[in-house]
């Protein structure tokens, strides 16, 4: 592998790790993903910094958290000063290329990206915005129970159109690196939307599981959810409507469908990396932006910190650089931007500065120690306050100040059924301390309110009059493409085959 690898990021939206097989899963069907772990180091207690779509990603971005940048909730503007692993990579002389999901919000849809091949699944505008001083009046534009109760088969969707898009022009722009000619290493981020609700999926992925191999939730809802888990309750609908068991496992059912496809598409990259003689040198990472509750605790999608929500998969491959296998300690989102510039040749803390909330995982990759610690933040639906979290050791404590505290021992109880903090409450109290040395939770709890104030007044203007769209149009000059009057036509076709005739 030379000094500066191609780095090949594949990023899935709401896979939560424990669905795949890599992390224990004995259901679900993913025979490339598997492939792939068996020859990668495997975070197994990999976290995102934030349970939802945008917060994350910006956060795994810029290797801050979502406090730091304003990344608020799924209509936040995700700011252009702010740098990105993109910027860094291309001041270090990388090409990079985004293909597909990201949500950025605002007028800057690239973010360092030098091409972007896709538009975006999800609006770039401020409509989305929560009202935190409303919590009573709930989104109509928010997830709601019609994703389970309405489950199934289906031939196309709007996810099956987009990701199918994402990978073509991905697996393509692949084979154009290879014939091209520009030498520089490349970074490229292919993030798909499945198996993100709605629940829906083709037979083909769907027929690859029976009824009856489905699992159902195994951790019942509480006689009395605590106080957030009840807001997530109202504000998701999820007592709108009766869901029966069948409609479950349906949900189920199609999101193991959707997984399987996820690894199809990812295992289609792999297979045009390796036909473009470029898989030698090149780091491939799987990530996903934060897991699926899937029905535990009679909660569905994410929006917490509960294990199924906020934990998610992390593979490196990199075998002519590290040795494969597991680690076990606590990282996050946020530690990939210094760990991409390192492995860019790069050291990240000359090159990055103080500002970065992220540890590098290159100790972690070499075996060499590492830091076991993550933060987390939630600041958006189903929230009326900060809620933070901080996962160290065996323990994971969650602080909201309008919230009852939360303190779990997962190495003695993995499902978080035993709330230490209500069974000896004098035992968070160095937690609670640390929580509100790091954040200024008064402080920050007056910005979120004000941001989603502003950008309310913004979003209902720009609805008056002529519409100017932030959404991202692609770029695909016809002039420029297959066979023009002006190009040398036996120079184009020797070109433009691949591999090249001698």
């Amino acid at each position: 592998m030379g000094a500066r690898p191609n780095l090949l990021i594949l990023m899935a939206d709401q896979l939560r790790a424990a669905a795949l097989p890599a992390y224990g899963n004995r259901i679900a069907r993913t025979p490339h993903l598997d492939r792939l772990a068996d020859h990668s180091v495997v975070f197994r207690s990999a976290y995102c910094n934030s349970p939802l779509c945008a917060p994350s990603r910006f956060s795994f971005m810029a290797g801050r958290l979502p406090s730091a940048i304003g990344a608020y909730d799924n209509a936040a503007e995700f700011p252009a000063q702010v740098p990105t692993f993109a910027h860094y990579l291309r001041l270090a002389g990388y090409r990079t290329l985004l293909s597909g999901k990201m949500h950025f919000c605002g007028p800057d849809q690239l973010h360092g990206f030098e091409e972007r091949l896709t538009t975006d699944i999800y609006p770039a505008d401020f409509g989305w915005t929560p009202d935190w001083l409303n919590f009573e009046a709930r989104p109509s534009w928010y997830h709601n129970l019609d994703s389970v109760t309405q489950a199934g088969l289906c031939l196309r969707s709007n996810q099956l159109d987009f990701d199918d898009e994402v990978v073509f022009r991905a697996r393509r722009a692949l084979f154009d690196i290879a014939r091209g000619r520009d030498r520089r290493p490349f970074c490229m981020l292919v993030s798909l939307t499945h198996p993100h609700d709605p629940f829906a999926i083709r037979a083909e992925y769907w027929d690859r599981y029976a009824d009856d191999e489905i699992d159902m939730p195994r951790i019942a809802p509480p006689a009395v959810p605590d106080p957030h888990s009840q807001r997530l309750r109202h504000v998701c609908a999820l007592d709108a409507q009766p869901v029966s068991e069948a409609q479950v496992r349906a949900a189920r059912h199609a999101y193991y469908g959707a997984v399987s496809y996820v690894d199809e598409q990812f295992g289609a990259l792999l297979t045009a990396l390796g036909e473009a003689r470029l898989a030698s040198d090149t780091i491939v990472l799987v990530i996903a932006d934060h897991g699926e509750m899937l029905g535990e605790r009679g909660l569905w999608y994410k929006m917490n910190f509960f294990e199924p929500a906020c934990r998610v998969p992390l593979l490196i491959h990199a075998p002519g650089h590290f040795t494969p296998g597991t680690v076990d300690a606590s990282v996050s989102l946020i530690d990939l931007l210094p760990t991409l510039v390192e492995l860019a040749g790069a050291d990240s803390a000359r090159v990055c500065g103080p500002d970065l909330d992220g540890r590098s995982l290159v100790p972690h990759l070499g075996r060499r120690g590492g830091h076991d610690e993550v933060l987390g933040e939630y600041l958006a639906e189903g929230a009326i306050a900060p809620i933070v979290m901080i996962r160290r050791g065996h323990h994971k404590f969650i602080h909201c100040p309008a919230d009852p505290d939360q303190l779990y021992d997962l190495a003695r109880d993995p499902d978080e059924l035993e709330n230490l903090a209500s069974a000896a409450p004098a035992t968070p109290s160095s937690w609670r301390t640390e929580a509100q040395q790091r954040w200024s939770l008064p402080a920050l709890h007056a910005e979120v309110i004000a941001s989603q104030r502003r950008r309310r007044l913004v979003a209902a203007a720009h609805a008056l009059g002529r519409r100017v769209a932030w959404d991202y149009q692609p770029e695909f000059p016809a002039s420029e493409q297959y066979i023009r009057n002006y190009m040398a036509l036996d120079d184009l076709e020797a070109a433009a085959r691949f591999p090249r005739l001698p």
